[in-house]
């Protein structure tokens, strides 16, 4: 069954069910947006929005379609378990460790990022530093969002990749200029509601049809290539010494996601903005420390997978649905979803999940054009002109431009990604955030602990880290073919560090904090 079949059975019911989804919550974010006629207003909702609504926004924006497409598929795969789970460990860590230590550093004063107050401490050079560093993670990251996205839209309609991104784009936009931060906190919510409840109703149907323990027993008793594969593993205690390719253990989950998930709380805008939306530091604690609720969400879409794999043994699969599966495990769920699922529901959860999505990018597109203006006209001018419509014009336009960058390199790595044969969507998202997270978090610490930090070490160790990781990954592979310089790298390669890609999260943070440290360049100071 190809892609063009599938389509086909998306009916007419599901497009109209879809069409009215979109313009209803289109139309309630716009009714709970408000007015924004302050830049204040646009990116920060005027700090008057209720923590749990904050929580949610932080969970849908978490959660999106990586979670509700590659996670099940993940499951599903020839070698796929819950291991994935242990990473969870790592997220709770982090989360109460920026909740009860960065959210009241940043609550001292008003600012709009963590950028702001690495610049007040650091300097402005470090801030625009810092913001070159985020607009180039998150375009790296989100770009697999967009591409998650652009498989459930194709799956539905049968449409070329290109054309779906693009589609993606424009909606994305849309959302974004339509209301600023209330729009995006307040879709996010409802997108969150519906995501849950399309997780829920597909793994109540699994298990209806099934069984539990019929679902449990097939998946624990799998025989696979190297011999009887447990589905449902959840810890693998394997020590990085003994394998450190692994990226799904215990210790990765226990000692480098705590750093990744710090970062991405903690300096990554695109979370990070939320937390400034809330009144005041003990709301916003509350909505960080209550985010961790996102594990449930995490068990539910892995028994969701698990689910779906005992459905494809006990009932078959076609000769069609066999060998995409076998090319790519991420469209198990959106095809069973299309071809199993009454009509109308089919429209409903994957409306749900399309608008998830799109929740992620409009979040994204609304902090890269913060942080855009932020290190543009620096925080002061930012502040005294934002109550002016010619900031609120430009606001605007450079998410427009943002999303045109964003749609371009989702489009380039969907080409990519059509001629790879790893097609872990979940490895990919993180392996992309790798080349900055460490340096941002370094940059962080230097802003954070006490003592002496020079800008020439700071650079440095920034070029340093984010070139370990160009050097390392398998992008970089790709990137010499499309040049035809794969020969000429060929010597580079075979020198490459062989760990997990998990760990760059901490070793280039302290690559970076410790070039700093080096008395080379200008001693930073938030006076310069």
């Amino acid at each position: 069954m190809t892609i063009g079949a599938i389509s086909t059975h998306f009916t007419g019911l599901d497009w109209a069910v879809v069409v009215a989804y979109m313009l209803l919550t289109t139309w309630i974010g716009h009714l709970l947006s408000g007015k924004n006629a302050t830049i204040r207003d646009f990116f920060l909702g005027g700090r008057t929005l209720p923590w749990w609504a904050v929580c949610g926004s932080m969970l849908a924006t978490e959660i999106s379609a990586l979670t509700f497409i590659a996670v099940p598929g993940g499951v599903f795969a020839l070698k796929g378990d819950w291991t994935y789970l242990q990473w969870g460990i790592g997220s709770m860590i982090a989360r109460f460790a920026v909740a009860y230590w960065l959210v009241p550093l940043y609550f001292r004063n008003e600012i709009y990022s963590p950028y702001d107050y690495m610049g007040a401490k650091l300097g402005e050079g470090v801030r625009r530093l810092v913001t070159v560093l985020f607009s180039l993670g998150a375009i790296l990251g989100q770009s697999v969002r967009v591409l998650v996205t652009a498989i459930i839209l194709q799956t539905v309609t049968g449409l070329s990749m290109s054309v779906c991104i693009i589609a993606i784009g424009a909606f994305a936009v849309v959302w974004t200029l339509m209301g600023g931060m209330r729009t995006v906190i307040w879709t996010d919510v409802i997108q969150f509601g519906v995501f849950m409840f399309g997780g829920i109703l597909a793994l109540g149907w699994l298990v209806g049809n099934i069984g539990w323990d019929s679902m449990v027993d097939i998946n624990r008793h799998v025989i696979g290539p190297d011999g009887l594969v447990d589905k449902m593993r959840i810890f693998d205690f394997t020590a990085p010494w003994d394998n450190p390719m692994l990226e799904y253990t215990f210790w990765v989950g226990v000692i480098a996601m705590p750093f990744q998930n710090f970062t991405a709380f903690g300096t990554d805008q695109l979370n990070a903005q939320r937390i400034f939306c809330c009144g005041n530091e003990h709301d916003a604690k509350k909505a960080m420390a209550w985010s961790s609720v996102s594990m449930i969400i995490t068990i539910l879409m892995l028994a969701v997978g698990s689910g779906l794999f005992a459905w494809y043994k006990t009932h078959g699969l076609s000769v069609d649905e066999a060998a995409k599966f076998a090319e790519d495990s991420n469209y198990v769920f959106p095809v069973w979803i299309t071809t199993v699922l009454p009509p109308g529901i089919t429209g409903l959860i994957l409306a749900g999940a399309f608008a998830a999505a799109i929740s992620s990018l409009d979040s994204v597109l609304a902090a890269l054009s913060q942080t855009t203006l932020s290190a543009w006209y620096g925080r002061e001018k930012l502040e005294h002109e934002g109550s002016g419509p010619a900031m609120v014009l430009q606001s605007r336009l450079a998410v427009f431009v943002w999303a045109v960058i964003l749609s371009g390199v989702a489009i380039i790595l969907s080409k990519i990604y059509e001629k790879t044969h790893e097609k872990n969507l979940i490895d990919l998202a993180f392996g992309m955030i790798a080349y900055t997270y460490g340096p941002l978090l370094g940059v962080l610490l230097c802003a954070i602990l006490p003592g002496k930090r020079y800008l020439g070490g700071l650079i440095a160790g920034v070029c340093l880290s984010v070139l370990l990781v160009v050097w390392a990954r398998p992008e970089l592979d790709h990137l010499a073919a499309l040049l035809h310089l794969k020969d000429a790298l060929q010597a580079a390669a075979a020198w490459r560090p062989h760990f997990a890609f998990p760990w760059f999260y901490p070793i280039n943070a302290a690559i970076t904090f410790g070039f700093a440290c080096i008395p080379f360049g200008r001693r930073l100071s938030g006076k310069s």
